[in-house]
């Protein structure tokens, strides 16, 4: 990867390694919805006078409305509340540590897609190999939960592996902003009635508060434009290996503030899935070559496609300083 991309991917091993104890630290005072409604629409809100900047907003909508409908509904409104549901059963460790199933279901729906990309011996690996650190993990938490929890979050991993595929498929040219700002809108309508329906009798205490602030505006808000911006840089099967860094922070945050205990075991797993993490990201030969593809450095005219390529933009006007490179930013 570029040093971009191993940027990126740093920041969305740490932003969504953190909501799981968030949402943990919320669901004690607010129900599922309340938290996902306060999540979507402070995100919505930070994020749309950027979107708005970006001219074009309406018209995207309307020329991808029927992706971005699916986009919301398989990344964001399905999963966040099974996700958020789940964790009134599940500790937050367990429910990042299940969600590390990502990569491979993420792998094996590209396959049953289409996908051409070939992902070769050393992949394949770091595939296997962070999965071993996850199941290492996982295991000894296994039997804190309920079958309908872990099934909430099945569900949750299915949403999460599949939606990048039509982010990189059909929305690869519209801008971030505008993809995510009326993602999140919808999915605060959605749950609107419902959080007003459980709306709390009292103000909620103040690490409540904090835990929603957190999740909206640093795993939500910052995570999604970072995570989307990862996935043009690296494809959508590679950008789903933050999951095998998530649960290792999640575990880490459990342990720093939820006093669970970090274990020699949970320390081999964080190798594992470091070590997994390296190897999965590593660009894989170019389809029907055998060969790896020539690496190509990153710059601010050149923007990379989701299959891994990256092509140079000429042409274009002078981007100002702040500007995300697509449409008027």
């Amino acid at each position: 990867m570029t040093a971009r991309g191993w940027f990126l991917f740093s920041l969305m091993g740490v932003v969504w390694g953190i909501p799981y104890l968030m949402i943990k630290v919320a669901v004690e005072d607010l129900s599922p919805s309340m938290v996902v409604f306060t999540r979507c629409a402070l995100g919505a809100a930070l994020l749309l006078p950027f979107a708005l900047r970006q001219r074009g907003l309406t018209r995207t909508v309307r020329a991808h409305w029927k992706p971005m409908l699916a986009f919301a509904v398989i990344e964001i409104i399905g999963p966040w509340f099974t996700l958020t549901d789940a964790e009134r059963h599940l500790s937050s460790s367990t429910a990042g540590l299940l969600v590390a199933g990502v990569p491979i279901v993420g792998v094996l729906a590209a396959r049953f897609l289409g996908d051409t990309e070939v992902l070769g011996v050393r992949r394949m690996a770091g595939l296997a190999v962070g999965l071993a650190g996850v199941a290492v993990l996982t295991v000894p938490h296994l039997t804190g939960g309920d079958a309908k929890s872990l099934g909430e979050v099945l569900l949750t991993v299915v949403g999460y592996a599949t939606a990048p595929l039509i982010a990189a498929r059909r929305l690869k040219d519209v801008p971030t902003l505008h993809l995510i700002v009326p993602c999140l809108t919808l999915a605060a309508l959605v749950y609107a009635p419902a959080a007003v329906a459980t709306w709390p009798a009292e103000t909620p205490s103040v690490s409540v508060l904090a835990a929603l602030a957190v999740l909206g505006v640093v795993c939500t808000a910052v995570a999604f434009v970072a995570f989307l911006e990862l996935i043009k840089e690296i494809g959508p099967t590679r950008s789903t290996v933050i999951t095998y860094v998530n649960p290792a922070v999640a575990v880490a945050a459990g342990a720093l503030f939820l006093d669970e205990r970090l274990t020699v075991g949970v320390l081999a797993a964080f190798t594992l899935i470091l070590a997994g993490s390296v190897l999965a990201t590593a660009a894989g030969p170019a389809a029907g070559t055998g060969r790896r593809p020539r690496p190509v450095a990153w710059s601010a005219r050149q923007t990379s496609r989701a299959d891994g390529r990256v092509e140079s933009l000429t042409g274009l006007p002078e981007e100002r300083p702040g500007s995300t490179g697509q449409g008027d930013g």
